[in-house]
């Protein structure tokens, strides 16, 4: 009786301990839970998620590892398919029409200070000095090319049809080409070059900065709407999860402001850092 009772008390607790460790291996381990992998585009984003988020979501505990990248397919795709928790590196427009085309379930989790795109030129000071029949270098995807149709007008050059689609303007549009600027369409990649054998430039933001360019040599910036402001995106499934909620406190935090203004000078900040 004496041995039955020992074997008895060894398959008991041999099950007490089978199912303690059922109860943790139902789900990640808490270092599992507080890690997140974060997805940038090597230059300006992926330094700000090393400088200005990343510190904070290590302060509350997270194991934060980013990923860089050289090009806008693979952040999103490596999202998708869980490689990534989050990612930096596009504007609302791209991310609806990613998603669409490649039937992905995407969402934004903030939207983000963003280098934005300005008229360069080695040929004029300012924008009062432009000469008559001046030739600009624009992108030539019709995203980029509204922008800078649209940085024209506020400077006064250009008039644009109150018809128009802000999101699809283009050269069709224009209604009053006051210094009748030529226009010069070529691939975005190619506009910090443009710099020197055109009369302007209309340079994106993140093409200037990976051409080592001070974004406030700028003869003027773009006033960017906020749908073309980089943001933080993950898949929609985890917009609920406390990792997400966190990253957005991180970036809602004095500290991610105070980064920004100390190391991420002439970036536009979006309507929420500057309402509140």
């Amino acid at each position: 009786m004496k041995k039955f009772a020992a074997l008895l008390a060894l398959v008991f607790t041999m099950f007490l301990a089978a199912c303690g460790s059922e109860s943790t291996s139902g789900g990640s381990s808490a270092s599992e839970d507080k890690k997140i992998t974060f997805g940038a585009t090597a230059g300006p984003y992926s330094d700000m998620v090393t400088k200005a988020i990343k510190p904070i979501l290590e302060e509350k505990g997270y194991e934060v590892e980013v990923v860089e990248f050289s090009d806008y397919i693979q952040p999103n795709k490596a999202l998708a398919s869980g490689d990534l928790d989050a990612n930096l590196f596009q504007h609302k427009v791209y991310m609806e029409s990613f998603a669409k085309e490649h039937n992905l379930e995407l969402s934004e989790l903030i939207v983000v200070p963003t280098a934005p795109m300005g008229i360069y030129s080695n040929k004029f000071s300012s924008m009062d000095e432009i000469a008559d029949g001046a030739t600009i270098a624009i992108p030539n995807d019709p995203t980029n090319a509204a922008r800078a149709f649209l940085i024209l007008e506020d400077a006064g050059l250009i008039t644009i049809s109150a018809d128009a689609d802000p999101l699809t303007v283009s050269e069709n549009d224009i209604e009053d080409n006051v210094k009748n600027l030529k226009f010069e369409p070529i691939e975005a990649g190619q506009l910090p070059r443009a710099v020197e054998s055109v009369d302007l430039s209309a340079v994106p933001g993140n093409f200037a900065l990976a051409a080592n360019m001070n974004l406030l040599d700028a003869l003027v910036l773009e006033n960017m709407p906020d749908q073309y402001r980089n943001r933080v995106v993950v898949n929609t499934k985890d917009l609920e999860e406390p990792f997400a909620k966190d990253i957005i406190e991180a970036v809602e935090s004095p500290e991610f402001e105070a980064v920004i203004d100390a190391e991420f000078e002439g970036f536009g900040k979006p309507e929420w850092m500057l309402n509140r």
